[in-house]
């Protein structure tokens, strides 16, 4: 079931490297940029371990029974 959302953390890690390179504009200032930076990075982490966590358990799935 958790299988299921494999293209929903990708599309959630690569919606974290967007925030990484977003542009300073006029609407977006330098201290927001450097925000969405941030919290970029932390997604690209988490939803990455997420992906690990789901591979690994599914690597080591007959393993463990």
């Amino acid at each position: 079931m958790p299988e299921r959302f494999v293209y929903l953390y990708l599309a959630c890690i690569l919606a974290g490297f967007a925030m990484i390179y977003v542009p300073t504009s006029v609407v977006i200032s330098a201290p927001i940029a450097t925000f969405f930076g941030i919290v970029g990075g932390i997604v690209i982490i988490v939803f990455s371990l997420a992906l690990l966590h789901l591979g690994l358990r599914a690597l080591f799935k007959d393993h463990f029974k």
